[in-house]
């Protein structure tokens, strides 16, 4: 580092400026390794104000700046103020703004000030590093926080200014001046009239809609154009004194991008108006030469409050649920006897013979019943912080859900759990229609060949079907439950002539002589005890009889755990189900062979 005369902090990233602003990390990374005039308090219409030149240096969190006095008088007095202490703070000028409201992420310092407050608080001297014959070395850090405006000296509590500046013209140009100023100290061009609007007019008389847009077209500028300057020999304003205020361009209803490049305010307008010609403000955005258009738009939105279940079909849970029989005691005896044997015909008589007794056996069993729950928990914390929906009410609903499927799923074919399982549902509580005693089940096996098409199959299963339904003994018209596969495979046969037999479940399930024809996803994967595929039961669930004693039926529990401020919810039922009328159902499996 060559020698300088102090150095400090020339703006810091984070904090909030008096003029609003908050500097972000890296936004000056360009300057590193540059070097910019040292300025009295901005006064760029003075080459005499000009005391030295500083070396900028990038660190992440803010510009460091290693400052060297010139020898002219004011470098020299310059230096005798901030050897002595009497200035303490720094502050920088910098334009080709690119800025996303209040936040600076990108910008060119073009110079360095002294000045009596700075607008950032982090921005102050902190080494001092003068030598001279008369006075030692010294060392000192000394941090300001004083809230100052732009280009405007430091207004004392008598209302008196110690530094304040007319400017001869009017500048509107996009430049980030951080020295301290009041805002009773604005100025104006003499020659500006009450009718004459500023940019601070035009945007005042804008929609909240344009507003944003307006605010979003100055942040996401377009990229720096230094390099391009290098290769062409500058641009307008590198062709200009740096230190000279006045801009002769008219700025009235525009706004300048940090490349210099101006929009108008009809320009903005024109954007809006080919919105609808374009299909969207971001199609005529790009078509207008806009980039980073998707700082525009807000955030995305979500469609599904509160969010979509993605699960199985669950149309044929509730055609169960709402068929079975209910009874308030979940223990279940049924008894029966058996009056289908030769011995419990009657008889004839013959004269002198005897008289035989009727012989019939008595059947009997019982279900006790089980518990069946689900259990979930979430985080205080979450239950509290999610505030676009009820999620507890979304929870609960989820468990009901769930819990209704499984009963369902119990009901017909069985959980599906090994039996070692410690998850599995009893079956000797809740007995599954499709592996039930024959007493109540009649199970009946198709048999086709190995090489049989799916139409082979099809038709096989349509013929077992009718043919076992003399042997169904249940009430009134039973349903029947099947296979999406198998149902698709009956509905696509068709004729010699390749038309249709079914074109759809109505006449099939009179075909079948069933009342209407369910598909039952889980059946997908479920077997016989043969271990052949389970494609379909008939039966009415009304025959179907599930009990539960007073207290028993599905309730919800909330608790919650102190130790780990967790919601806990338990949904549960304590219940018996079985079929109570013999040959109410018929269960089919498809075996292959040969």
């Amino acid at each position: 580092m060559a020698k300088y005369d102090f150095s400090g902090w020339a703006t810091r990233a984070n904090m909030k400026c008096s003029d609003g602003r908050i500097i972000a990390d890296d936004a000056f990374k360009d300057d590193d390794g540059r070097i910019v005039p040292l300025i009295w308090n901005h006064r760029h219409n003075d080459p005499s104000e000009v005391l030295g030149h500083a070396l900028l240096e990038n660190r992440g969190d803010g510009v460091y700046a290693y400052c060297s006095f010139n020898d002219t008088k004011g470098g020299r007095l310059g230096k005798e103020l901030v050897r002595h202490g009497d200035i303490a703070s720094l502050s920088i000028c910098a334009n080709k703004l690119q800025q996303i409201g209040s936040l600076v992420k990108h910008g060119k310092i073009r110079e360095v000030s002294l000045v009596l407050a700075g607008a950032n608080p982090g921005a102050s001297i902190e080494d001092v590093a003068i030598h001279s014959d008369d006075v030692e070395d010294d060392s000192v850090a000394i941090y300001t926080g004083e809230p100052i405006e732009l280009y405007h000296g430091e207004e004392m509590e008598d209302g008196t200014e110690v530094i304040s500046e007319k400017k001869e013209e009017k500048e509107e140009t996009e430049v980030l001046n951080h020295a301290d100023e009041s805002k009773e100290t604005t100025t104006k061009s003499t020659d500006d009239t009450k009718d004459d609007k500023t940019v601070g007019d035009v945007i005042d008389s804008m929609t909240e809609e344009q507003k944003k847009v307006l605010y979003a077209l100055v942040g996401a500028a377009v990229s720096d154009t230094d390099d391009e300057e290098d290769s062409t020999g500058g641009s307008e304003e590198m062709k200009q004194n740096v230190f000279d205020t006045t801009d002769e361009r008219e700025m009235d209803g525009v706004l300048m991008h940090s490349d210099g490049t101006l929009v108008t305010v009809d320009e903005i307008e024109t954007v809006f108006k080919d919105a609808k010609r374009y299909g969207s403000l971001k199609d005529s955005c790009l078509n207008h030469g806009i980039e980073d258009v998707d700082w525009l738009f807000p955030d995305d939105r979500n469609l599904n409050t509160p969010p979509a279940f993605i699960k199985r079909d669950t149309g044929w849970v509730s055609k169960v649920m709402n068929s079975v029989h209910h009874t308030p005691f979940s223990r279940i005896k049924s008894m029966f006897a058996d009056i289908t044997e030769d011995d419990a015909r009657a008889k004839g008589y013959i004269k002198g013979k005897m008289k035989k007794e009727e012989f019939f056996s008595l059947l009997k069993r019982s279900t006790s019943p089980t518990t069946v729950y689900k259990k979930q928990k979430m985080d205080r914390d979450d239950v509290i912080d999610i505030t676009d929906f009820n999620v507890v009410s979304w929870l609960k609903s989820e468990m009901r859900m769930k819990l209704d499927e499984e009963l369902a799923r119990a009901y017909l074919i069985g959980d599906g759990r090994l039996a070692s399982s410690d998850d599995k549902i009893n079956e000797q509580c809740i007995r599954p229609i499709a592996k039930d005693d024959d007493l109540f089940t009649i199970h009946s096996v198709v048999t086709v060949a190995s090489a049989a098409t799916d139409d082979d199959k099809a038709k096989a299963f349509i013929k077992a079907v009718i043919k076992e339904r003399k042997n169904y003994k249940g009430s009134g018209s039973p349903t029947l439950y099947t296979t999406e596969d198998m149902l698709t495979d009956m509905l696509l046969l068709t004729d010699e002539v390749g038309r249709d037999l079914y074109p759809d479940e109505a006449p099939l399930a009179k075909k079948l002589r069933v009342k209407e024809i369910v598909t039952v996803p889980p059946m997908e994967s479920a077997k016989d005890a043969e271990n052949n595929p389970l494609v379909g039961i008939v039966v009415n669930m009304a025959d179907y009889n599930v009990g539960a004693d007073k207290g028993g039926a599905v309730n919800m529990f909330d608790d919650f755990d102190i130790d780990y401020n967790q919601q806990k919810y338990l949904i549960e039922t304590r219940c018996s189900g079985a079929l109570t009328v013999p040959y109410s159902a018929m269960a089919f499996s498809m075996k292959t062979q040969g």
